[in-house]
C-alpha cells in the first residue's frame, strides 16, 4: 500500500490557519448590512465584533485566562451571542449552563466544569447567589442586566476599551462545554473543540444551502432561534447565521405571543424548535392567522404527523432534523415533498437525509426498511457475537449514524470518540 503525498509549501509567508471560531468572523462585517436584534438593541456586525473584543478585554481584566471556564446563565440574547465568540476566542472555555436544571444540579455542573467566572441574567441572580458560597472556585461574576447599572454587563462593556488581541492557538483546544440531561444520575458533561465547532458550522451551512427552495437557509432569510442557546449551541445555528452575516433576532425568554410578534415585526423566516414550542405557537395564533412564510426545523423529539399537518395549514414549512449532543448536534435533515417556494402542501415528518460532509449514512436492512428505526454501528458489543451494543444482529441495522464525536460527523477523514453512540438504537422516528 502506498503512502499519501503531503503538500509542502516552501513560501516563507505561508501560514497554516487553525480552525478557530474567530475565523468564522473574518470579513463578515464587510459582507452584510444586516442587524442583530435583541430587546431594544439593534446591532450592526461591526458593533458585534467591537463588543466581542470589549467582552474579552473585560474578562481578561477580571482575571480570566486561557483555559479557564466561564459559565453563562442567560436567555437567548445578543449578550449570549457575544459570549459564544469572545470567551472561546480568548482561549477560555464557554460553559452554557442549563438554567432549567434544579439548583442542586446547576451547582453540580458548575463545580464539575471548574468554572472560575460567571455571567448571569438578573432572573438567575437569586439562584446564583444561593449556590455561589458552595462554589469557591468562582472568583468573579457579572450580572447581565438589561439596563446600564454601574456594575452590569452593558455598563461595563461600554466602559471597556476593545483592546484585547486575539491570537491563534491549537484548533483542538476546548471551546465550549455543557451538560446533557435526560439520562440517569447527574447530568453528563460534553466538550467541544474549536475544530469540531468550525467543521460543524461549515457542514451545517452547506447542508442548509443544499436544501430545496423554502426548506433551507439563504442570504435573505431572517433567523430567530427558538431552541435555547444553552443547549448544544442552539443546534449550532447562531454560528452559521453569524458566519453568513444574516439578520438575527434573539427573543429572550420564550413566550409564544412574543415570538409571534417578533416574527411579524422582524419578518423572521427561519427558526428551529422542539414540538412543544411549535404546539404553543399554533395555540397562540389568532384563528385563521397565517404564520408563513416560515421555515422551522423540528428536533428534540418526534414530530407527530398531525402536528406537522396543522403547522402546514398555518403556513409553516416544518422539517425534521436529527442529531445528538455529542454530534454538535446535526446528523440529518429532512426534505419536505410538494413544496413550491414556501407553500407547504405535504408535510414530512421523516428524519431525512444525512448532513453533507458527514460520516452518517443510511443503510436499509432486510425486514427493517422504512420502519423508522435508527441504530448505530459500533465496535463495542454487549450482546451476542455479530450484534451491535443492544444485542440486535448487525445485519438488521436499518440506519447507521457513526458520529462518535462532532468531528466524526463533520469530518469522515478523522474520528475521535467522545462517547459511544450505541444509545441511538431504538430512537423512534415518525
Amino acid at each position: 500500500m502506498g503512502t499519501p503525498r503531503i503538500l509542502t509549501t516552501p513560501a516563507e509567508d505561508a501560514y497554516a490557519y487553525p480552525l478557530l471560531l474567530r475565523h468564522l468572523l473574518a470579513n463578515v462585517a464587510r459582507q452584510t448590512s444586516a442587524e442583530i436584534v435583541s430587546g431594544q438593541w439593534h446591532l450592526t456586525y461591526d458593533a458585534l465584533l467591537d463588543r466581542v473584543t470589549r467582552l474579552a478585554t473585560l474578562l481578561s481584566e477580571r482575571g480570566v485566562r486561557a483555559g479557564d471556564t466561564v459559565a453563562v446563565m442567560d436567555w437567548d440574547s445578543h449578550r449570549y451571542l457575544e459570549c459564544y465568540f469572545a470567551i472561546p476566542m480568548m482561549g477560555a472555555v464557554l460553559q452554557t449552563v442549563n438554567v432549567r436544571l434544579s439548583p442542586a444540579q446547576i451547582e453540580y455542573t458548575l463545580r464539575e466544569s471548574g468554572a472560575v467566572f460567571a455571567l448571569h441574567h438578573a432572573d438567575f441572580a437569586p439562584l446564583f447567589d444561593a449556590i455561589r458560597p458552595n462554589l469557591p472556585a468562582i472568583h468573579g461574576a457579572i450580572p447581565m442586566e438589561e439596563d446600564a447599572k454601574a456594575d452590569s454587563y452593558e455598563a461595563l462593556i461600554a466602559a471597556t476599551a476593545p483592546s484585547f488581541r486575539f491570537e491563534d492557538f491549537d484548533e483542538n483546544a476546548i471551546a465550549t462545554t455543557f451538560h446533557t440531561t435526560g439520562t440517569t444520575g447527574n447530568p453528563k458533561q460534553v466538550f467541544f473543540s474549536h475544530r469540531q465547532l468550525v467543521l460543524h458550522t461549515l457542514a451545517l451551512a452547506a447542508t442548509l444551502a443544499n436544501q430545496p427552495s423554502g426548506q433551507g437557509l439563504r442570504r435573505g432569510d431572517v433567523y430567530m432561534p427558538m431552541t435555547p442557546m444553552f443547549h448544544v449551541h442552539a443546534w449550532g445555528l447562531p454560528f452559521v447565521a453569524t458566519m453568513l452575516g444574516l439578520k438575527q433576532v434573539y427573543p429572550g425568554r420564550y413566550d409564544p405571543r412574543r415570538l409571534l410578534a417578533l416574527k411579524e415585526r422582524e419578518r423572521v423566516s427561519f427558526s428551529h424548535c422542539v414540538p412543544t414550542i411549535l404546539r404553543m405557537l399554533l395555540d397562540a395564533r389568532d384563528d385563521g392567522e397565517s404564520l408563513g412564510p416560515w421555515t422551522v426545523i423540528i428536533g428534540g423529539s418526534a414530530l407527530a404527523p398531525a402536528l406537522a399537518e396543522e403547522a402546514a395549514r398555518a403556513g409553516l414549512s416544518t422539517l425534521v432534523g436529527f442529531g445528538m449532543s455529542e454530534t454538535g448536534p446535526v446528523v440529518a435533515l429532512a426534505r419536505a415533498p410538494g413544496l413550491a417556494g414556501r407553500n407547504p402542501t405535504k408535510p414530512n415528518a421523516s428524519v431525512g437525509r444525512p448532513a453533507l460532509a458527514s460520516a452518517a449514512s443510511s443503510a436499509e436492512a432486510p425486514g427493517l426498511a422504512n420502519t423508522g428505526r435508527l441504530a448505530s454501528r459500533t465496535a463495542r458489543t454487549s450482546g451476542k457475537p455479530g450484534s451491535d451494543s443492544s444485542g440486535v444482529p448487525a445485519s438488521e441495522i436499518c440506519a447507521m449514524a457513526r458520529p462518535a464525536s462532532i468531528e466524526a460527523m463533520t469530518s469522515p477523514m478523522r474520528a475521535r470518540s467522545l462517547c459511544s453512540c450505541s444509545d441511538l438504537r431504538g430512537v423512534r422516528m415518525p
